[in-house]
């Protein structure tokens, strides 16, 4: 899984294309109209929204699940790369969309989307022909790794791989100039258990991206094929230098001290890790990282070195037992959660459902395994060979991948079925157990913002007295709300579960010991604060009874290069359109 994934990149077979209007081409960039958590006709669907936790991490945790949303940040990242003047139409809805195709002329409309989003691209090269026939169209993203994609939409340049060269290729730009940085924040409109998230710079991360592409080569991976298969990447800042320098300008631009490294296997590229160690050691920089790292290259950092790099949390594949990925042989990855744990790192564990050997007969076993884990938080994923990937080609020449008419393209999504035929599941069967894997994960672990408490409060106890002021101050900025807001959560979630033995006895734990932690101050905030939580929580609960979505607003951004700055009539339907300019470090 990749949300940073560059959107535009390699096109069809032209050599070399070049736009004569060079870097005087007037670009409008844009992500896949909305609305995204609603069933409609072009492929929206309410079980998969533009929410990357809700949709497929806290799936099923109600009130408790954590919602926010991540920008196209492959259109955010070209933009800022190139000269020519470019606009950024990120959520819009389709009269938003066709209101700027109506209202400014463009020479180029790029589009980027995934496969499941098809129909929104098609209908929108439908909407460039007919208000802009002059320009042209490039498509991006993940859907690009479709082979007969040329025949399913009318567009001039189908493309993957390194967006910034491409784009810079085709506007007659160089190629080979430094990466830009755009000043991304990590997260939208972060909200949990009824109540909107600070949006404060220090309470927020900048989204770092210092490489795309995977090492490692899934043969199940979209993102890997995309940038051309195991073992090829593209590294945007090579060095730990490099790195750091970005970072230190990220921290001074935005204020922030935390990064979620958008990096497919951060810690892989060790030699800039260490490096990069170094330096913030130098510079007593007390940053936090947000990683994603396979267990394997985990093992092979010492927890003083992931600890003094400010890993302070970790998405990880945990496929199970007796597939047939080699990134977690040899780790006891149960042991190796608890290890990480222990020391204030969060664990996301990534769990694959319908694996060729999963039957009805092991499939509980698989979910158990999962569940025993007790990370942080856990995703559940549908195996789903995408177009493109070596999968989707091994099970294409078994006969195994289904026919289109067989299912929406919608709906492959991996979250509800397949787009082949398992050895041993039905689609009704593969819908069910992943419900059932959210659910059993809940009910055993309780919610997900409750056990980040829990390992955020194991970080504090052992390095808030910690000999270097870098990793004490580090762990006391990330302990800050334990006492106080975390402890409030905890009460309430004690009061929500009173008539759930398990988790009462769970919360119950927790918060005496946050009582001894932390005295008076944590008893007065579970008091107060935590019954003003759990009425936000029982209100939140109602309105999602009642059908309640949440979409994303639209973000409408103009590099300098853009001359005509006359601000859109705005026919969208969604009243937080947000103007903002495309500043970079």
């Amino acid at each position: 899984m990749s949300t940073a994934c560059l959107e535009i990149a390699t096109a069809r077979p032209v050599a070399s294309p070049r736009h004569p209007s060079g870097s005087r081409t007037r670009i409008l960039l844009s992500s896949v109209f909305g609305p995204y958590a609603q069933d409609d006709d072009y492929g929206s669907r309410v079980m998969n929204p533009m929410e990357l936790y809700h949709n497929q991490v806290t799936r099923t945790q109600g009130p408790f699940s954590l919602r926010m949303f991540h920008r196209s940040w492959g259109l955010m990242l070209i933009q800022a790369n190139i000269q020519a003047p470019c606009t950024v139409l990120d959520f819009p809805t389709l009269d938003r969309f066709v209101q700027e195709l109506r209202r400014h002329t463009y020479d180029v409309v790029g589009i980027s989307s995934i496969v499941s989003n098809q129909l929104k691209v098609r209908k929108m090269c439908e909407l460039v022909r007919r208000y802009q026939p002059h320009a042209q169209i490039v498509v991006g993203g993940h859907i690009a790794n479709m082979p007969d994609l040329d025949e399913r939409i009318d567009a001039d340049y189908i493309v993957k791989g390194d967006g910034v060269r491409w784009m810079r290729q085709f506007l007659g730009e160089d190629a080979e100039q430094p990466i830009r940085h755009p000043l991304i924040v990590s997260g939208h409109g972060c909200r949990s258990a009824g109540v909107d998230l600070s949006s404060h710079p220090e309470e927020i991360a900048a989204t770092l991206i210092p490489s795309v592409g995977c090492p490692l080569g899934c043969n199940f991976c979209s993102t890997s094929a995309m940038f051309g298969g195991k073992g090829r990447f593209v590294d945007f800042y090579h060095t730990g230098d490099e790195l750091f320098e970005v970072m230190c300008q990220l921290e001074q631009s935005m204020g922030v001290r935390s990064f979620f490294a958008m990096d497919e296997n951060f810690l892989f590229h060790r030699r800039r890790a260490l490096r990069l160690l170094e330096l913030m050691q130098q510079h007593h920089k007390a940053w936090s990282l947000y990683v994603f790292s396979s267990a394997n290259v985990l093992r092979s950092y010492t927890l003083e070195q992931l600890v003094g790099l400010g890993i302070s949390w970790v998405w990880m594949g945990l496929e199970g037992e007796n597939s047939r990925y080699p990134k977690l042989q040899g780790t006891d990855t149960v042991a190796l959660v608890r290890q990480l744990q222990s020391h204030g790192i969060r664990i996301l564990g990534s769990t694959i459902i319908g694996l060729e050997h999963h039957t009805p007969e092991n499939i509980d076993d698989v979910i158990a395994r999962a569940v025993r884990h007790d990370t942080d938080f856990h995703q559940f994923m549908l195996y789903t060979p995408l177009p493109g990937t070596p999968l989707h080609a091994e099970l294409t020449e078994q006969g195994l991948i289904k026919n289109e008419d067989e299912y929406h393209v919608g709906d492959i999504h991996g979250q509800l079925i397949m787009n082949y035929r398992h050895p041993h599941l039905s689609d009704a069967q593969t819908a069910e157990y992943m419900v059932r894997a959210f659910d059993a994960d809940f009910a055993a672990n309780g919610p997900s913002t409750m056990r980040i408490a829990r390992t955020t409060l194991a970080g504090w106890k052992r390095y808030k007295d910690h000999p270097d002021p870098r990793i004490r101050r580090r762990f006391r900025w990330e302990g800050r709300e334990l006492g106080t807001a975390l402890t409030a959560l905890v009460s309430a979630s004690r009061r929500y579960f009173a008539h759930n033995p398990a988790l009462r006895a769970k919360t119950s734990s927790l918060l005496a010991e946050l009582y001894r932690e932390f005295g008076w101050k944590a008893r007065l905030y579970a008091s107060l604060g935590g019954r003003w939580l759990l009425s936000r929580i029982r209100r939140e609960e109602k309105s999602l009874a009642a059908g309640w979505t949440y979409e994303p607003p639209t973000f409408y951004e103009r590099n300098a290069a853009v001359t005509d700055n006359s601000a859109p009539l705005c026919l969208c339907t969604n009243p937080a359109e947000v103007l903002a300019g495309a500043a970079t470090p």
